[in-house]
């Protein structure tokens, strides 16, 4: 840990976040640690709110212009791929059940890092050390295709059309679970999947279908 903030020129007293923002649920459970989820629900605001402000700032496009690039840039494979950039993943600690992080526990990760890094040092450290992870591999984001992007030129490929529905929302009401499943057609199932959001359920949901179909046209 303390060889990352080194290579971010973080200096703390406050390790202890940033050690929390690393820790997945799982590894908490076993040790009785504090786990990120916390952190992560306010990295999440933190970095839309930097993202924003440097679009603002650079960017004389209008609102939905904006918006749209925001979005991009903030994904979960956008996320995964700031946080490949400073190897986020080796500093993360897995419960014994976890073989090695998923992207989407990567990405929960990288949120809650700057979760940590603005309840630890506000507003401009954290804008300076987000612009120095992020912006410069923007150029990098604007070619990664999101899952329903990809799953959608496939399908059109055969001119048939795509249907998601949300099927189940459980979990607490501070922290719901969505599941989301795609159709082709409206009829034949393609795919499913869980996210915190129906939008990060239905990228989960395309993913499997995405891998589901490929393979069917490999055969």
């Amino acid at each position: 840990m303390n060889k990352l903030l080194e290579k971010l020129n973080i200096k703390t007293n406050r390790i202890e976040l940033y050690l929390q923002a690393l820790t997945h649920t799982s590894y908490a459970h076993e040790n009785q640690a504090d786990h990120n989820e916390r952190l992560e629900f306010l990295g999440d605001a933190v970095i839309e709110l930097m993202m924003s402000t440097y679009l603002f700032t650079h960017d004389p496009s209008n609102q939905g212009i904006l918006t749209k690039r925001r979005a991009q840039a903030v994904r979960e494979e956008a996320l995964v791929l700031y946080a490949e950039k400073i190897s986020l993943a080796s500093y993360m600690r897995l419960g014994n059940g976890e073989q090695e992080a998923k992207p989407s526990m990567i990405a929960d990760a990288f949120e809650a890092f700057f979760g940590a890094l603005y309840m630890d040092k506000g507003f401009d450290k954290t804008y300076e050390v987000f612009h120095q992870i992020v912006i410069p591999h923007l150029k990098l984001v604007e070619h990664i295709k999101d899952y329903k992007t990809q799953l959608q030129e496939f399908i059109q490929l055969e001119r048939k059309s795509l249907v998601y529905k949300t099927t189940k929302i459980g979990g607490p009401s501070h922290r719901p679970t969505f599941k989301s499943e795609v159709y082709l057609e409206n009829s034949i199932l393609l795919g499913d999947g869980l996210g915190s959001s129906t939008k990060e359920a239905e990228q989960h949901a395309a993913k499997a279908a995405l891998s589901k179909v490929v393979k069917e046209h490999e055969v």
